[in-house]
């Protein structure tokens, strides 16, 4: 699993600006798009799955109609690609956690929604929405990724705890569960600060921002279901400074925690080490008004608005992305463990249609939910501090949560004059 793959699950998207990155940014020269042998770039971020880059180079050999060049690019991603957007020397095609709404609007992307026509139905709704602005669809999905709640069933039996359903049982449970050996619950070193977003609020009924664009947390609700996440901490129940990181399911398999908060791509290892010893859940729903929970979460493949090749590289995107599911499939399960985009290649596939996977695969689609457009780096800058001062610092929630929706509306009022 890679450093970029896991960010799209826990960061809000933005227009990052770096110069001098031009030269970098490979070169994006060759034919016109009236040639049918049209060099086109192509870009990756690094992925952590072995096997993964080699098949990407495949797909792209395949295509008869273009020569495309794979370009694997380690570092931060999001930022190379961010600037090489404002170059005439980016990729013509290019993977992306977005894009974000400063790119759509900034005319840095091409609309794609005629490449998806027919089967615009047949992706999975939260991983299209957030590349989809007033009716246009900006990326084609490549899979899913999500996180879910991982528990050891034994350690659950032995201490007479059933799987919790609701917030106010994962809190009872994680400090049942705490010993001098092991600790309930692991949502990463930070006490869950960094991993779980907007998951909280969701669980309680509540979202980032509105359907009608507004703050969506601006709520009594939000401050009581923060102050649950801050009783883990206080009740000394979390996993903190385990060698890994809340990606890495080590600390679960280990008997370090009973119960841990991690990402789809940890269940094969997971089932490996354990076998049927563990059980998997949403975020578990909090109040009268909530719901279960998971994140959900794309990387899309984006045409830049700069490519010479607008078209070439349309049709290479609809070939790969949205003609040929043998390859969807491929990328999604053979090297790391992945959902399709797609929902029928999901049900069919058959890695997913028994056990955790499909599980999983159902959270996705009962409680699947992804980051709106319209939330912002400063929006998420702004509610990620306060929800590691409730944690960390047990800050008084209604407090914290003020300033983040001030900071927050503050963005949608900036987001909303530029449109």
């Amino acid at each position: 699993m890679s450093i970029s793959r896991r960010r799209l699950l826990t960061t809000g998207g933005g227009l990052a600006l770096a110069g001098g990155l031009a030269a970098a940014c490979g070169s994006n020269t060759g034919r016109d798009d009236n040639d049918s042998r049209s060099q086109l770039s192509q870009w990756y971020h690094q992925y952590g799955e072995a096997g993964t880059e080699p098949a990407v180079r495949r797909y792209a050999k395949a295509y008869g109609h273009a020569d495309v060049r794979v370009q694997w690019r380690p570092g931060n991603y999001d930022q190379q690609t961010a600037a090489a957007l404002l170059t005439d020397s980016g990729p013509d095609v290019f993977e992306v956690n977005g894009p974000t709404l400063d790119q759509i609007r900034g005319g840095q992307v091409v609309d794609l929604t005629d490449l998806v026509q027919g089967v615009k139905d047949d992706f999975h709704p939260a991983a299209l929405a957030p590349k989809t602005h007033d009716g246009r669809i900006w990326a084609v999905p490549q899979v899913i990724d999500t996180q879910v709640l991982y528990y050891r069933r034994s350690l659950l039996d032995k201490a007479g705890v059933k799987p919790p359903r609701t917030l106010d049982e994962l809190v009872d449970a994680a400090k049942k569960l705490t010993d001098a050996r092991t600790k309930g619950l692991f949502l990463g070193n930070d006490g869950g600060a960094g991993v779980l977003g907007g998951t909280p609020l969701h669980a309680a009924g509540l979202s980032l921002v509105t359907a009608d664009g507004k703050v969506g947390f601006d709520d009594p609700a939000a401050a009581r279901t923060l102050g649950k996440i801050r009783r883990l901490y206080a009740d000394k129940s979390l996993l903190l400074g385990a060698p890994a990181d809340w990606s890495d399911p080590s600390a679960l398999v280990q008997g370090l925690t009973a119960m841990q908060w991690s990402g789809l791509w940890a269940l094969p290892q997971i089932k490996k080490a354990l076998g049927d010893d563990f059980g998997v859940l949403p975020f578990p729903s909090d109040g009268p008004s909530g719901r279960p929970a998971v994140p959900v979460g794309a990387y899309g493949s984006a045409v830049s608005a700069r490519s010479r090749h607008k078209e070439a590289a349309k049709a290479y995107v609809k070939w790969l992305w949205v003609e040929r599911t043998d390859f969807q499939q491929d990328f999604a399960l053979s090297y790391g463990f992945h959902i399709p985009s797609r929902v029928s290649l999901a049900k069919k596939a058959d890695k997913l249609r028994s056990g955790a996977a499909a599980d999983i695969v159902r959270f996705t689609v009962d409680h699947g939910y992804a980051q709106p457009l319209l939330w912002t780096v400063a929006s998420q800058t702004a509610y990620q501090d306060a929800l590691s001062r409730i944690i960390k610092n047990g800050a008084d929630p209604d407090r914290e949560l003020r300033a983040a929706v001030r900071t927050t509306e503050a963005e949608l009022r900036r987001v909303k004059k530029t449109s």
